[in-house]
Parts: structure tokens; sequence; C-alpha cells
């Protein structure tokens, strides 16, 4: 019974890993390893900075990333993560916008290094 599971499982992950592999899942982990980065950033920036902070570079991971994931998600034809992409990417254009706005004006971003 164990040999069985153990060897359902490993045709599943076989299957997803490999038989599954083509150009638009690279694109996908491409994508999600620049979403991941956006918070590899922030923590590195946070720690050096003693604080939290969010960088400059967080927004911009989180931009890339999330359009990235947005056109991967319109081919997978998700609604479902096309929604929370979709709106997630409105939120970290403005976010940028926000921060770039209160540079030009001289006012403390809490952008910290990045």
């Amino acid at each position: 019974m164990l040999v069985d599971l153990q060897n359902m499982i490993g045709d599943y992950f076989h299957d997803v890993f490999v038989n599954n592999v083509d150009w638009w899942v690279l694109l996908g982990v491409v994508a999600q390893g620049l979403f991941t980065m956006r918070f590899v950033v922030q923590w590195l920036a946070s720690e050096k900075a003693q604080r939290s902070v969010v960088p400059m570079t967080f927004w911009w991971f989180s931009i890339g990333g999330g359009a990235l994931l947005l056109v991967y998600a319109l081919y997978r034809r998700d609604p479902v993560f096309i929604l929370g992409q979709g709106f997630g990417l409105f939120v970290y254009l403005r976010n940028l916008q926000f921060v770039l706005r209160a540079k030009a004006r001289g006012e403390d971003t809490n952008s910290g290094p990045g």
C-alpha cells in the first residue's frame, strides 16, 4: 500500500514537473521568481534599517512579477488567478505612483535602500 502511494505521488510529480513543462510554464516560473524577490528585498531592507521599510525595488518586482503572472494566468484561462493578479497589478502601480509623487515633493517615502 505504501509502495503504491509512493509510486502514485512520484508519477504525479513527474507528470507535473517533467511531462507538462513548456515555455508557458517556464514563463510562470520566472514570473513567480520575480514576484518572490519583492519579499526578499523588503526583508533585507528592513533588516538593514532595523525597521519595517518598503524599498522602491519591492514595487518594481511586484509590477514585473505581477504583469508576467497575469500574462501566464490569461494564457491558462484561470479566472481566479486573472482577477487576483489584475487587481494586484493595479494596487502596485498605484503605490508606485504615490512613492514617486512623494519623492518628487522631497517627502520621506519609507522606501529605505533600493
